[in-house]
């Protein structure tokens, strides 16, 4: 069942996704609003919504506004049913502003920043920079409201060194994270027709002079320049002592774009991990109007969306948080339905892969060179660092044929460190669980390369799980 006329469409429509959201803040908000534009319902997990979901239903709720779960019910569901999950996360390697984040060296503002996650760091130089993220603002009620920001146009840059001045950089480029990768926000226009520029030292000792005026806890006025908060508060149309704290990201301007000779790549910014969301946002929002929905029985269909993968997914948004385990202990509520429900659940962990790279193909084991375009890869790893074994990759291979696509394989060589996902940490749940990913170049740089083709590839994987992964299942005898 194709979704889309034509691959290129599906391409399209990512673009358009991954332009709008530059943070994991602003994923899960497009993501919920696809969500709610295909009919599903938004739930809290605050509430008692266990009492309100109805067979036949389809819903969603987010944790903290960086990770979302949305499921559909089939007609004759009951307690002990299983789920169909495609897990993803929607976090990037990123540069995120500090606490404090004032900087002034050298009659130049600059803004503190904190690497996020295993960035391809020298991709980050010499590029057009601004910010997104969430800011905690008061409202005129007296209450407080945490609203998302996407700042439009370049701000902030990360200069390199001329040549000129480095004739060796070339030979072996390395640099210093904390002292050589602060981004320049402007210039200090008090100091641009002063007679002399204060040292580096004197800039230091003033932004460490202790401050006489007492400030409330809350305030972070002191923290960061007048400047960056009065962008800021531009932004939302509120006064600048209005802003109470904020979580901000640094990202590149330039959007995503088809390219190649025939429009077969995506050149993009955090396509790891934001292609595989997109794809499972699309499938899950498409299958609701499909002719199989609701299914009269089989699995809850679902989809999560979790944040912090790149740093471990070890926080409240992450794949070892309590996203999943909640789910399926509210839908089956006893110790009886819960152990059913995990014997009938499978889960496809869905990252994005390494591709053949033509300058660097010593880098591959032999046989495990997935091309992109060349449809979905399924990873392997015997330490389990992927969580696919014999039966899960069978089901993927089964369930990519139903619509007449190809698999690859990837594994990584003996002599070379394997990368992990979200799968092996939810697998310890109990369910069953296979690592698939569209196969990518230049992972974790600032401007990554993808398959065009590839987009379409991973929505009808998924879309041929939420619609025979049960039927298939019911034929697979494994005792």
């Amino acid at each position: 069942m194709m979704l889309y006329p034509a691959s290129q469409e599906a391409a399209t429509r990512f673009i358009k996704f991954v332009n709008a959201s530059p943070t994991p803040f602003h994923a899960v908000h497009n993501a919920a609003a696809r969500l709610e534009q295909a009919g599903f319902e938004k739930i809290k997990e605050k509430d008692e919504w266990e009492k309100s979901v109805q067979p036949g239903g389809k819903y969603y709720f987010t944790r903290n506004q960086a990770a979302l779960v949305a499921f559909t019910l089939p007609q004759k569901w009951s307690p002990g049913a299983g789920l169909s999950i495609v897990a993803t996360h929607v976090d990037s390697p990123n540069l995120k502003i500090r606490p404090i984040s004032k900087r002034t060296k050298s009659a130049y503002l600059q803004v503190g920043v904190e690497t996020y996650g295993g960035g391809i760091w020298h991709s980050w130089l010499d590029r057009d920079l601004s910010i997104a993220g969430r800011v905690v603002i008061a409202e005129k009620t007296g209450n407080f409201t945490s609203k998302l920001i996407k700042v439009d146009r370049p701000i902030m840059r990360i200069p390199t060194l001329a040549i000129h001045l480095d004739r060796a950089v070339n030979d072996n480029f390395k640099f210093n994270q904390e002292t050589e990768f602060v981004p320049i926000l402007g210039l200090i226009e008090s100091q641009l027709n002063a007679p002399a520029v204060k040292s580096d030292s004197d800039d230091e000792k003033d932004d460490k002079q202790p401050r006489n005026v007492p400030r409330a806890a809350s305030s972070i006025q002191e923290n960061h320049h007048p400047a960056l908060l009065s962008l800021v508060a531009g932004e939302l149309s509120v006064a600048p002592e209005e802003i109470h704290d904020f979580e901000l990201s640094l990202y590149d301007t330039q959007p995503a774009v088809l390219g190649g000779i025939n429009n077969e790549f995506i050149f993009s910014p955090r396509m790891d991990n934001l292609v595989s969301s997109f794809c499972a946002v699309e499938a899950l929002a498409s299958s609701v109007s499909a002719q199989y929905f609701p299914s009269l029985q089989g699995n809850v269909n679902c989809i999560a969306l979790f944040n912090h993968e790149e740093i471990g997914s070890v926080s409240t948004s992450g794949a070892e948080s309590s996203l999943i385990p909640s789910l399926l202990s509210r839908l089956s509520p006893t110790p009886a339905a819960y152990a059913q429900s995990v014997s009938r659940s499978f889960l496809i962990s869905a990252d994005m892969g390494h591709a053949l790279h033509p300058n660097y193909t010593s880098k591959h084991e032999e046989k495990h060179r997935p091309l992109i375009n060349g449809g979905i890869a399924i990873k392997t790893n015997a330490k389990q660092r992927y969580a696919s074994d014999a039966i899960s990759t069978f089901i993927v291979k089964k369930l990519v044929e139903r619509n007449g696509g190809k698999v690859q394989e990837f594994e990584v060589r003996n002599d070379m460190p394997c990368g992990s996902t979200v799968g092996p940490m939810l697998s310890k749940i109990g369910i069953r669980t296979v690592d698939v990913g569209n196969p990518m170049l230049s992972m974790h740089s600032i401007r990554e390369t993808a398959g065009s083709h590839d987009v379409q590839h991973a929505i009808d994987l998924f879309s041929s799980f939420f619609e025979g992964f049960s039927e298939l299942d019911s034929s697979l005898t494994v005792d």
